[in-house]
């Protein structure tokens, strides 16, 4: 096994923006440390505090948030902790609000009972009563005394369990991806029950909306050949990668998100986020990609195809000769043709519909490059994958490794 190589720069200074943008989040710098650390795969929390004593020699600044600072964001979250709290009741019931006809009081019941432990009883009935579902503490509390059925028992164990999971994935998951996972826990439930009662409590997964186009063609490089011709298949992990980035409007300005995704498994193998979209925002993503797969024991080169558009940023003379050096092929598809890297459109567009819209707005690259760690982190090692049935990518390449191992012959013992 290859030696893993020395972290990447771009990493380190992703690190400390990162210590320093969730610090309010945590009770000590060396927590969130720890928690950069494993977001973004750092193989020791003390390798950050490293990083960010350096940055701190290196700017003359102090390190983390300010007491000042840290009380007067603890007065803010207590003075704005009622509204919120009204906003996160009206996020959960907007599929009741959103309905014409008024919900029945058991559905009701069995949305104040999977948000109670959260809410609270009487400020759960107070908001939906304010938007026109009314239900009094005292109706709640009556129905909750009545024998319950067989039925609306197993209904309440089931609609914890489907708020959990949907909770649980960024609240992306439809009807089938719920159902599927339900089945990986072992929890049995039919598929039209679990429809039933998603619309009881008024969740539904991610719908996704149209692609913007980011990349520009360039025609002062010689491009590559498209070697895919859209075949997004692979027998195995480092066959074939493909690339492409996109963009997330913030508060400080336009953040530029480049991908890296293996063809096999759809993990995310190496991202990268910049203010610009220069070459090296695509070069970042790469450098990433070959890093964690050194890291990871199964390192890339030859034999592999890099696929892209057409984009200057990946015609450019810096990334092909990166790849020739990494002995990398390069595979560019059709000019304005995006079926010729359809499985990394669709990519982005799970990025934009997962991540980047449920939270808007955004206050910048720190902020993105927070948001983008932990879904990458989610899509890879949670996130359930049709194409590769149903698995999320990280436990699709541990079963083909697995597979590899050679087996005992018949009648000798393990």
């Amino acid at each position: 096994m290859a030696r893993p190589s020395p972290y990447p720069a771009e990493l380190r200074e992703r690190a400390v923006r990162m210590v320093a943008e969730v610090r309010p989040n945590y009770p000590t710098e060396w927590a969130a440390m720890k928690a950069v650390a494993a977001k973004l795969g750092i193989g020791s929390a003390e390798t950050v505090r490293t990083w960010v004593r350096k940055a701190e020699v290196d700017t003359g600044q102090r390190p983390g948030v300010t007491s000042e600072e840290a009380a007067e964001i603890k007065r803010l979250r207590a003075e704005n902790a009622e509204l919120r709290r009204a906003n996160e009741i009206l996020k959960a019931a907007s599929g009741f609000l959103r309905g014409r006809a008024r919900p029945a009081v058991e559905a009701l019941v069995a949305f104040i009972d999977a948000h109670r432990q959260v809410f609270g009883v009487e400020p759960i009935c107070k908001v939906l009563t304010s938007h026109g579902l009314k239900i009094a503490t005292s109706t709640y509390y009556a129905a909750k005394n009545r024998t319950p059925s067989p039925r609306s028992v197993r209904d309440a164990k089931l609609k914890t369990q489907i708020s959990r999971v949907h909770a649980d994935n960024f609240g992306v998951y439809g009807v089938r991806k719920v159902w599927r996972q339900l089945h990986r826990e072992g929890i049995p439930v039919a598929r039209c029950t679990v429809a039933r009662l998603m619309r009881d409590l008024g969740l539904e997964g991610a719908r996704r909306g149209k692609k913007i186009r980011t990349t520009i063609r360039d025609d002062g490089h010689e491009r590559a050949s498209d070697l895919l011709r859209r075949d997004f298949t692979a027998s195995g992990p480092n066959e074939r990668w493909v690339a492409d980035f996109t963009y997330v409007a913030t508060w400080s300005g336009i953040v530029y998100v480049a991908f890296v995704v293996d063809v096999f498994s759809r993990a995310i193998v190496g991202w990268s986020a910049a203010t610009s979209k220069r070459a090296k925002l695509v070069l970042d993503a790469l450098d990433m990609a070959l890093w964690r797969r050194d890291r990871a024991g199964i390192p890339a080169g030859p034999g592999l195809v890099h696929h892209s558009d057409a984009g200057s940023q990946y015609t450019s003379f810096a990334f092909t000769a990166h790849l020739l050096e990494a002995g990398i092929d390069a595979s560019i598809g059709t000019v304005g043709d995006a079926l010729d890297n359809a499985l990394m459109e669709s990519q982005i567009g799970l990025y934009k519909t997962e991540l980047i819209k449920p939270r808007r707005p955004w206050h910048g690259l720190a902020d993105v490059e927070l948001g983008t760690a932990e879904w990458v982190d989610w899509f890879n090692n949670q996130r359930l994958h049709t194409a590769i049935g149903d698995i999320p990518p990280h436990e699709h390449e541990t079963n083909h490794y697995a597979q590899l191992q050679p087996q005992p012959a018949a009648g000798v013992n393990a």
